[in-house]
C-alpha cells in the first residue's frame, strides 16, 4: 500500500511550468498543504498498529532487605523479580486489525481528498480558459467595430451615412475596450485561485488548451459503479470493520490476563551452623494472573464500539443517498451545457449569416446599419456564452469524476 501512495507523488518528470491539466493534477498533489497533511495523518496512523500490537513493557523490582530474613539456609539479602504480563488470546491481534483498519479507512479518506483537489482544480483552471477566450472575443469585436468605424465614416463623408453611425460604433467601442480592460484585470485572482491549490506563487502563469470539446460520457455504465468502489464510503466500510474489532478487542480485554515471573533472592552463608546448600541463592519462578472483576469499563468499551459501528454505517447510508443525489445533479449539469453548446453553435452560425446579409445591404444603401451593429453585438453574445458553455461543462465533467471517483 505505502508503495502504491508513494508513486502519487513522484514528481520526476515534472517541471514547475506543467503543460496540461494532468500535470498541474500531479503537481497539486505533490504541494498541496492539505492533501500532503491528510497523507501525514494516514502516515500516523499507520504506526498506531505496532503500538498496540505490542506485549506490555515487562516489570524488573529490586528490593533490599534492611533487616535481613533468616532462612534456614542464610539470612536473605536482597530480591530481583521479572514480571511479564501477557493478554488474553487473540487481544493483541484484535487490537492491531482495528488499527490497521483505521490507518486504511484514513488512506480511503486521503484518496477522496486527492480526487477532490483534482475537481477544485479543474473547477479553478478552466475559468482561466474561458477568460482567454473572452479577451481574444473582445479584441476581435474590437477590431471589427473599428473597421465598422471607418465604413460608417467614410458613408457619412460621401453623404451615403449619417453621423449617428459613427456615434453608433463609438458607443459601442467605448464599452468594448472598457469590457476589454475589465476582463484583463480579472486574471490576477483568478491566477492566485489556481495557484493556491498548487501552493505556488500567485502570479505564476498558467497554460490552458487552445480549444475544447465535448464528448460523449458512457453515464449509465459508471452509474451501475457509483457506491462500488468510491473512497467515502470505502473509508467507513473500513471504520465499520474496525469498530467491530474494537469490540472484540474489548471483549478480550475483560478476561485475565496470565503473567509469568521469576523471583531471584540473595542469601547469606550461616555462620553459626552448617546446613546442607548453606548461603545458596534462591531461584523462584512465578505465575500471575489479573482478576477482572470490574466488568463496567469493559461493557462501556463494548458498548461503544457497538454503537460506532451503528454510527458508521449510518453516515454510509447518508454518504451514498449524497452522492446518488449529486450524480444525478451532475448528469443534468452535463447534459444541460452539451444542449447549450449545440444550441449556440446554431445561433452563432445563423447570426454569422444575418450579419453578412445586413452587412452587404449596408454597403449597397447605406442604411440599416443599426441593425448591422446589433446583430455583430448579438453574434458576440452568443460567442461568449459558447465559451461559457464550455467551460461550466468541463466544470461540471470535473465534478462528475469526482462524485464517480474517476480521474
Amino acid at each position: 500500500m505505502k508503495k502504491v501512495v508513494t508513486i502519487i507523488f513522484i514528481l520526476t518528470s515534472i517541471l514547475s511550468n506543467g503543460q496540461t491539466l494532468e500535470d498541474y493534477f500531479e503537481i497539486a498533489a505533490g504541494n498541496n498543504p492539505g492533501l500532503l497533511s491528510q497523507y501525514k495523518d494516514f502516515e500516523a496512523a499507520l504506526q498506531k498498529v505496532p503500538q498496540v500490537k505490542a506485549l506490555p513493557d515487562p516489570n524488573l523490582s529490586f528490593g533490599y532487605f534492611i533487616s535481613p530474613v533468616e532462612t534456614r539456609v542464610g539470612p536473605q539479602k536482597a530480591r530481583f523479580s521479572l514480571t511479564q504480563m501477557f493478554p488474553w488470546f487473540g487481544t493483541l491481534k484484535a487490537q492491531g486489525d482495528a488499527a490497521a483498519l483505521m490507518a486504511e479507512a484514513k488512506y480511503q479518506s486521503f484518496l477522496d481528498a486527492r480526487n477532490k483537489l483534482y475537481y477544485e482544480v479543474s473547477a479553478a483552471y478552466f475559468p482561466l480558459y474561458e477568460l482567454k477566450e473572452w479577451v481574444r472575443i473582445e479584441e476581435d469585436n474590437i477590431a471589427i467595430l473599428e473597421s465598422y468605424k471607418t465604413v460608417s465614416n467614410t458613408k457619412f463623408k460621401n453623404g451615403l451615412g449619417s453621423l449617428v453611425d459613427v456615434l453608433r460604433v463609438d458607443v459601442l467601442l467605448k464599452e468594448a475596450r472598457t469590457n476589454l480592460g475589465i476582463l484583463k484585470h480579472k486574471e490576477i485572482p483568478l491566477l492566485a485561485s489556481f495557484n493556491k491549490l498548487l501552493d505556488r506563487k500567485e502570479d505564476e502563469q498558467i497554460i490552458v488548451p487552445e480549444t475544447l470539446g465535448v464528448n460523449v460520457l458512457p453515464i449509465d455504465y459508471v452509474k451501475d459503479s457509483l457506491v462500488v468502489d468510491h473512497p467515502l464510503l470505502n473509508s467507513l466500510e473500513l471504520k465499520v470493520k474496525a469498530a467491530a474489532a474494537s469490540e472484540r478487542a474489548a471483549l478480550k480485554q475483560g478476561l485475565p490476563k496470565v503473567g509469568v515471573g521469576l523471583d531471584y533472592v540473595m542469601v547469606d552463608k550461616r555462620t553459626d551452623m552448617v546446613v546442607p546448600d548453606n548461603g545458596k541463592d534462591v531461584l523462584m519462578p512465578m505465575v500471575t494472573l489479573s482478576l477482572p472483576l470490574f466488568r463496567g469499563k469493559y461493557r462501556a468499551a463494548e458498548k461503544e464500539a457497538q454503537l460506532m459501528q451503528e454510527s458508521y454505517s449510518l453516515q454510509k447510508k447518508e454518504i451514498t443517498n449524497t452522492l446518488k443525489t449529486n450524480y444525478e445533479m451532475a448528469v443534468f449539469d452535463i447534459r444541460q451545457q452539451t444542449d447549450l453548446i449545440s444550441l449556440f453553435d446554431e445561433q452563432i452560425m445563423e447570426s454569422e449569416q444575418a450579419l453578412n446579409l445586413l452587412f452587404t445591404a449596408y454597403g449597397n444603401s447605406g442604411k440599416d446599419f443599426e441593425e448591422v451593429l446589433r446583430m455583430q453585438q448579438q453574434l458576440l453574445k452568443y460567442t461568449k456564452l459558447k465559451i461559457s458553455a464550455l467551460t461550466q461543462y468541463e466544470i461540471a465533467l470535473a465534478k462528475f469524476n469526482y462524485i464517480t471517483a474517476k480521474k
